[in-house]
């Protein structure tokens, strides 16, 4: 049997993955960062045999040799997902908060793979449509073809630095590809801002992932008074951006490429909108129904050809994600 290590098992595109990759037959190794969270994960899936999904413990992934023993395998892996990324909460200096632990812990796998695991064939890793977008003037139309022009100077504004650290860890890895020469190849997927339900077993309403965040305080009647900006108008749902991780192992000409997985646009207003019709019981917490559409007339192109021709995607519709995100936030008490 195929066999798959997935870092990151308990983040939220990452349990979307676990389903995914189960459903179409892999041996599945999840990395997670605490027994308790490996046990959950395998009592959410009770019907699945023992050689089919297991766990390893990786308590650190920014640390040197993090992943050294979690790749060692018999039999051996065929493919890694590389989903885990640093998590905290508090910047006080972002190269050693956050741009060394996610740049170490991209390339850290890779040299791990390189060192104990030279039957991988591929590695996919989870980047970010923050590694392609330039905040200070857009193209006329974004793809894989754009890279973030941020600097490392930039980078030290705590509102820079996200986007700077997911730029500069894809950089590293596909350097690392260049200079190195390993076994594998590597392939990308840079989605925007992932809705879509949350995994029960995982999440708290204070845990879920950001993105989805925003649909929590619509809900709460957080922004029933006023609207905020939208910020960012591209979204995708998490079964897309699972389903992406999965294909650039299964299709072979994945390899080597960047994938920007988008489903296309979206504004808060919309978003309340379809809440409002999809769970007209929740309307009392919901902005002012002439709330402003801050979506731009003249906004930016999108050129997510590559996800549709080559991963095969049929992206969800913006209706159904926001409903079916809106169900499982109140099946865990929003």
């Amino acid at each position: 049997m195929v066999k798959v290590l997935l870092t990151g098992g308990s983040g939220f595109i990452a349990a979307h993955i676990v389903d995914i990759l189960l459903q179409h037959g892999f041996d599945t190794v999840v990395t997670v960062r605490s027994d308790d969270k490996g046990k959950k994960i395998l009592e959410a899936h009770p019907d699945t045999p023992k050689h089919k999904l297991s766990y390893v413990i990786v308590k650190d992934v920014a640390q040197d040799g993090a992943f050294d023993e979690a790749v060692k395998s018999n039999p051996p892996f065929d493919y890694v997902l590389h989903t885990a990324s640093p998590f905290h909460f508090n910047v006080e200096d972002p190269v050693k908060d956050f741009l060394d632990p996610a740049i170490k812990g991209t390339t850290g796998i890779l040299k791990a793979i390189k060192a104990y695991a030279p039957e991988v064939k591929r590695v996919v890793i989870t980047s970010s449509f923050a590694a392609i977008v330039n905040g200070n003037q857009h193209p006329k139309v974004y793809s894989e073809e754009n890279w973030n022009p941020v600097t490392w100077e930039e980078a030290m504004d705590p509102s820079n630095v996200y986007r700077a650290s997911k730029t500069f860890a894809e950089k590293a890895a596909w350097d690392f590809v260049k200079t190195e020469k390993p076994n594998f190849d590597i392939a990308t997927i840079n989605p925007p801002l992932v809705f879509g339900p949350v995994v029960h077993y995982l999440n708290s309403l204070d845990a879920i992932n950001t993105s989805n965040q925003r649909m929590r305080n619509i809900i709460q009647g957080q922004m029933k008074e006023k609207l905020a900006p939208t910020g960012v108008f591209l979204w995708v749902d998490v079964r897309d951006v699972a389903l992406a991780h999965v294909k650039a192992i299964e299709v072979p000409e994945a390899g080597g490429q960047r994938f920007f997985v988008t489903a296309g646009y979206f504004s808060n207003k919309d978003l309340v909108d379809i809440v409002r019709e999809t769970h007209p019981e929740l309307e009392s917490k919901l902005p002012p129904k002439d709330s402003p559409n801050d979506l731009p007339e003249n906004i930016y192109g999108i050129d997510n050809s590559k996800s549709l021709q080559i991963l095969g995607l049929k992206y969800h519709s913006f209706k159904e994600s926001v409903s079916d995100t809106i169900d499982s936030l109140l099946a865990v008490g929003a």
